[in-house]
């Protein structure tokens, strides 16, 4: 007896269609078909092929090939090494002595001056603003005034003479003037304005009592040469009041000269008075006076 579950021997089954193609085949198979007619209608682009490099020979790169070095140029190189070495160590000699020196000069006393004025033409130094204290630099401002006014008195005073002698004076009384000028311009500053510039930078006694011996003698000859008196060339070597007024008359030109020349010496006595009064009142202040004076009485 069949059981429940038993096919049915009579059963023909499903019909399968042996031309029956699905449709996912029947697509893949059109989608070939027109790929392949589409390439084969496309003209084909004409193809380009390089030429190949030409193969490079094996010894091309030579890795176990040496560098000729000349041995001439390295023994000349390690000659001007030992050369470099030697005129350094001479340099460092050198700047080791001259640090002693200056250190020995420092120790002594010693300050080594380099000349740096005027900026164009360096012939004194001249360094108010970073060696005289600032409490006197105004004043020693002002006594270098002094010293530039001297030098252009003296200046003016040979045009004055100058112009004398083109209207007819002694040709004499001019070379005074060139020689006042020549001894009175350093004369100046070695015997008073450097004291006074040296004193004020190191509180020096001594070399106070220099400037003002030689200060007072530098006031003395400018108030000589305002006036001008009639003893060298009758006055006329020096523009002052005197000869003025006896050429004002007759030489008018030359008058004016003298005139102005006159104005300039009485302002640099005037000046110079103030300085040296200044000068006193702080070295008296300081003390140093006094012990000028005990230094003397010993």
């Amino acid at each position: 007896m069949a059981g429940r579950y038993d096919p049915n021997p009579f059963d023909e089954g499903d019909e399968v269609n042996p031309f029956a193609v699905s449709y996912f085949q029947f697509h893949r198979k059109l989608s070939s078909t027109c790929s392949v007619f589409y390439f084969s209608n496309v003209p084909s682009a004409p193809t380009s092929r390089l030429s190949p490099l030409p193969h490079e020979p094996a010894d091309y790169y030579d890795n176990t090939g040496s560098v000729d070095i000349p041995i001439d140029s390295a023994s000349a190189l390690k000659k001007k090494e030992r050369d470099l070495q030697a005129r350094e160590a001479d340099l460092r000699k050198r700047e080791e002595i001259v640090r002693r020196k200056e250190e020995a000069a420092a120790r002594a006393g010693i300050v080594l001056e380099e000349k740096n004025w005027p900026s164009f033409f360096p012939i004194i130094h001249h360094d108010i603003a970073n060696e005289i204290p600032i409490h006197l630099q105004k004043l020693q401002y002002v006594a270098f005034t002094t010293y530039l006014g001297l030098v252009f008195c003296l200046f003016w005073n040979i045009i004055a003479t100058t112009t004398a002698w083109i209207k007819g004076e002694d040709s004499q009384i001019w070379f005074l003037a060139i020689i006042y000028f020549i001894l009175g311009v350093p004369l100046a500053y070695v015997l008073w304005y450097r004291p006074l510039y040296r004193a004020f930078r190191n509180e020096s006694a001594f070399r106070f009592g220099w400037f003002f011996l030689f200060y007072l003698l530098h006031i003395g000859f400018v108030i000589f040469a305002a006036v001008a008196p009639p003893v060298v060339f009758k006055g006329k070597s020096l523009a002052g009041i005197l000869p003025a007024i006896d050429l004002v008359g007759d030489q008018a030109l030359v008058g004016i000269f003298y005139f102005l020349g006159f104005g300039l010496f009485c302002l640099e006595a005037l000046l110079s008075l103030w300085v040296i009064q200044q000068v006193y009142m702080y070295f008296r202040g300081t003390g140093q006076a006094a012990e000028m004076r005990r230094a003397g009485g010993r």
